[in-house]
C-alpha cells in the first residue's frame, strides 16, 4: 500500500531551507511518505517530485509580484490541477503568505487538509489574515512561542513546535579575544543585494579607515552565484558556509533585516541592521506594519538590543557610527551578546522540523481512520 502523499509549498530562500528540512523529517518518520514540492534548490533535492522553483525568483514585496503575475497565475493553476488529480493526503504551506493564500482554497475545496508551517507575521501587520487562515487551515505549526496564543485566541488550532534554526545553528563557542572580523550580509534576494551591498561595503570601508586591521567576510546566499556580488574591495572575502562556524567568529555583523538577524542572534553576534525598499513599497509597509522593530532579535527581546537603520537612515555614515559603538566599547558588545543569547533560550529546544512532521503525520493518520 502506498504511503501518504504530501504537497509542500514555499516561495523564498529561508522557506526553502525550512521546507526541505520538514520534507526530510516527514520521510524520516514515515519512510513510505512521498512528497511533491514547490520551492527552491533544497526542496528539489529533498522531495520525490519537484513542480517549480519559486524560491529562486525573488517574488516579494507589494509591487514585484505584479510584475510576475503571469508566472504566478500559471503556477497556481498547476497546483490546483495537482490537487485535483493527485489528491494529496495533506498540503503544507511554509511562510510566503501572498502566494499560499491563493492556493489554500484549492485544498479546502478538494477536502485536502492544510497545514501552515512558519506563520506569516500576522502580529506585525494585517491581522485580518488570521480570519483567512482560520477558514482555510486545519492547523498552524508556529515557530515563535507568542504566536500560539495569537492563533488560539482567534480560534485557530495552533502548536508551537520551536524554531527550526535551533537545529542548524550550534551553541556559540566561548567568547575569544576580538578577531577584528566583521560580517557583511546584504540579504538573499537579488533586489536586496542591489540595495544593500554598496551601502554595507562603503560602511566597512569607513570602518577600515579607522581600524586598518579589520577584515570582513561577505556571506553569500546559497541561491546566488558569486557574480551577484561583483568585484570585492581589499579586506573583504566572499564566504560560503552551511555550518555557521565562520559566522560564530564575528565581532560584529552588518546585515539586512531578515533571517540573518535571527541567525546572528542565535550565535550571540552583535549587529547593525539595515533595510531599504523601493519607495512605493516602503510607503505601503509603513502604513500597515504595526510593530516597533524590524529585526526579529529586537522583537523577541521586546526592546532595542541592536540598532535598526531603515530607508533614509540607512547610510554609510550612520552604519559607521553604530558599528563603531560596538567595536570601540567591549562592554557594550558583551551586553548585546548576552541579550541576544537570552533570545536564543526563549525559542525552546531543537527539533522543530521533527515535531512539525509528527504533528502533520498524526493529523493525516487521524483523518484516514475516520
Amino acid at each position: 500500500m502506498a504511503g501518504p502523499l504530501f504537497l509542500v509549498v514555499c516561495g523564498d530562500p529561508s522557506g526553502d531551507l525550512h521546507a526541505s528540512n520538514l520534507i526530510s523529517a516527514l520521510k524520516r518518520r514515515d519512510p513510505s511518505a512521498r512528497v511533491a514540492a514547490v520551492g527552491g534548490p533544497m526542496c528539489r533535492a529533498a522531495a520525490d517530485e519537484f513542480l517549480e522553483d519559486l524560491a529562486s525568483r525573488g517574488v516579494t514585496g507589494f509591487w514585484e509580484p505584479a510584475l510576475k503575475i503571469g508566472f504566478l497565475l500559471k503556477l497556481a493553476r498547476r497546483i490546483k490541477a495537482f490537487i485535483a488529480d493527485r489528491r494529496p493526503d495533506a498540503m503544507v504551506c511554509v511562510d510566503y503568505y501572498g502566494f499560499n493564500r491563493r492556493i489554500l482554497p484549492y485544498a479546502n475545496a478538494a477536502g485536502v487538509p492544510a497545514y501552515y508551517y512558519v506563520s506569516p507575521q500576522v502580529w506585525a501587520s494585517r491581522p485580518g489574515r488570521v480570519k483567512v487562515l482560520k477558514r482555510l487551515v486545519d492547523k498552524m505549526l508556529v515557530i515563535f512561542p507568542f504566536e500560539e496564543k495569537v492563533y488560539r485566541d482567534a480560534g485557530v488550532p495552533a502548536e508551537f513546535v520551536g524554531h527550526p534554526l535551533l537545529d542548524l545553528i550550534p551553541e556559540p563557542p566561548a567568547r575569544r579575544e576580538d578577531t577584528n572580523l566583521v560580517g557583511i550580509l546584504p540579504g538573499s534576494r537579488s533586489s536586496e543585494i542591489r540595495r544593500h551591498l554598496p551601502l554595507l561595503l562603503e560602511s566597512f570601508r569607513l570602518l577600515r579607515l579607522k581600524n586598518p586591521y579589520l577584515e570582513a567576510r561577505l556571506f553569500a546566499a546559497a541561491n546566488q552565484p558569486d557574480a551577484a556580488y561583483g568585484r570585492l574591495p581589499d579586506g573583504v572575502e566572499l564566504v560560503r558556509e552551511d555550518d555557521y562556524k565562520e559566522r560564530a567568529m564575528l565581532d560584529l555583523a552588518l546585515c539586512s533585516s531578515g533571517t540573518a538577524t535571527l541567525e546572528n542572534a542565535l550565535l550571540g553576534v552583535p549587529m547593525v541592521v539595515v533595510y531599504k525598499l523601493s519607495w512605493p513599497t516602503y510607503a505601503i509597509a509603513r502604513a500597515i506594519v504595526k510593530v516597533k522593530h524590524i529585526a526579529m532579535a529586537n522583537l523577541l527581546a521586546g526592546r532595542t538590543v541592536v540598532p535598526e537603520l531603515i530607508q533614509r537612515e540607512a547610510t554609510p555614515a550612520r552604519v559607521f557610527v553604530e558599528a563603531s559603538a560596538f567595536l570601540d566599547d567591549p562592554a557594550r558588545a558583551a551586553a548585546a551578546r548576552a541579550d541576544l543569547l537570552k533570545v536564543r533560550r526563549s525559542l525552546g529546544r531543537p527539533g522543530a522540523s521533527d515535531r512539525a512532521a509528527s504533528s502533520i503525520l498524526a493529523g493525516v493518520r487521524k483523518e484516514a481512520s475516520v
